[in-house]
C-alpha cells in the first residue's frame, strides 16, 4: 500500500472549509462549465427529451442554480489519458460484476450474519474532481456506499459490506486507494501522476492496469 499523504497543498480549499462567514468563492464561467454541462444533461435525461427548446431552457435554469447557490469552483487538472480512461472503464465493469456476484452470495449464504462497517478512507489527492469521482465509482460499485465527505481533508466515509476483521478493514482502504490511483492515472495533474509512479517506484509499470 503506498503511504497516505498528500500530493499538494490545499490552501484554498482548507480557507473554503474554515469559512464561517458564509460567504463561498464563486468560480468563474471558464470553471463552472463543465458543472454546466452536467446539468444541462441531467436536465435532459430528467425530461427524456434534448430537443433544442429543452436544452436551451435547461441552460437557463443551469445558470440561475449555480448563481443562486455557488459552490467551491471544482478545478481541472488539464491532463486526460484517454488509454487509461479506456482501461478504468473496462476495470469498472469488471468490478460491477463481481462485487455484484459478491453481494448475492453474501445475501444467499450468509443471509443477516454478514457483517458491515462504517469506515474512513484518507485519501491522497488534493483535487475535489478526483475526491468527488471517487466516491461516485464507490457508490456505484455493489457493497459500498459513500455517506460524507470531509472536504478539508479529502476523507470518505463509508459503509462498506463483509468486514470481519481489521485486516479487511485495511484491505478496503488499499482497495479504495487503488480507485484513486487509476483515476489520477486517467485525469489527475500531471503533478500527482508523477508522484503516483515515484511512490509505486519499480512496481509502476506492473500496476499500470
Amino acid at each position: 500500500m503506498m503511504p497516505n499523504k498528500n500530493f499538494e497543498p490545499r490552501d484554498q480549499r482548507i480557507d473554503d472549509a474554515l469559512d464561517t462567514s458564509g460567504v463561498r468563492h464563486r468560480a468563474t464561467l471558464k470553471q463552472e462549465w463543465p458543472l454546466l454541462l452536467l446539468l444541462l444533461f441531467v436536465w435532459g435525461a430528467l425530461w427524456q427529451d434534448f430537443s433544442l427548446a429543452n436544452m436551451i431552457f435547461g441552460a437557463v435554469i443551469a445558470l440561475v442554480i449555480v448563481n443562486l447557490f455557488p459552490l467551491p469552483p471544482v478545478v481541472l487538472s488539464g491532463r486526460i489519458n484517454l488509454w487509461y480512461c479506456v482501461k478504468l472503464f473496462i476495470w469498472f465493469l469488471g468490478q460491477v460484476v463481481a462485487a455484484s456476484v459478491h453481494v448475492a452470495w453474501l445475501a444467499m449464504v450468509r443471509g443477516k450474519n454478514t457483517r458491515s462497517a462504517i469506515i474512513a478512507v484518507p485519501l491522497r489527492t488534493g483535487s475535489d474532481l478526483i475526491v468527488m469521482t471517487v466516491g461516485h465509482v464507490l457508490t456505484l460499485i455493489p457493497g459500498s456506499f459513500v455517506i460524507d465527505v470531509d472536504r478539508s481533508s479529502s476523507t470518505l466515509y463509508l459503509h462498506y459490506i463483509d468486514i470481519q476483521s481489521p485486516e479487511d478493514v485495511e484491505t478496503a482502504r488499499a482497495a479504495i486507494r487503488d480507485i484513486e490511483r487509476r483515476l489520477i492515472m486517467a485525469i489527475g495533474s500531471r503533478d500527482e501522476y508523477e508522484a503516483i509512479k515515484s511512490e509505486c517506484g519499480p512496481d509502476f509499470a506492473a500496476r499500470k492496469g
